[in-house]
């Protein structure tokens, strides 16, 4: 039982660490900081990206590099990372487009019903999906190595 703990917590370290980079980030950059950018998808660096890679790592180093357990870790860690560029990330694009569509139907005195806007921060780009992966092994390796 206790095991698990020691693959669990730290991938929601990796995840929360993650998350308060990307709070940090639209400080720095002067975009609003709110509760959306600290539990919502999409941006720098990819929280997804950590968690799964953290927990690769994690197996990786103290199973090794051939058990069964660190090849599905790292299929799934390529699934989720390859949806957040691709799938998510789409989605989003898609969501832009739409809000322009419908500001601008509205603009010609056309109302369409929209009762909120569509999500554009939704996926990733492979920057952010990289720093994200970068970010979870670090920390993958540093708690292997430091407990």
């Amino acid at each position: 039982p206790m095991e698990s703990l020691m693959y669990l917590i730290p991938s929601f370290i990796a995840w929360a660490l993650a998350q308060i980079i990307k709070i940090i980030i639209n400080m720095i950059t002067g975009r609003e900081v709110s509760l959306k950018v600290a539990l919502g998808s999409g941006g720098m660096p990819s929280s997804h990206s950590a968690t799964v890679c953290r927990l690769a790592t994690s197996i990786g180093i103290r199973e090794g590099i051939m058990s069964p357990s660190f090849s599905i870790a790292v299929i799934f860690a390529f699934v989720v990372m390859y949806d957040a560029m691709g799938v998510r990330r789409e989605t989003g694009n898609q969501g832009k487009i739409i809000n322009e569509m419908i500001s601008i139907f509205n603009d010609m005195g056309r109302d369409l019903p929209a009762e909120k806007k569509f999500k554009e921060l939704v996926g990733h780009s492979p920057l952010q999906v990289l720093c994200g992966a970068i970010l979870g092994t670090a920390i993958g390796a540093a708690y292997c190595y430091l407990f």
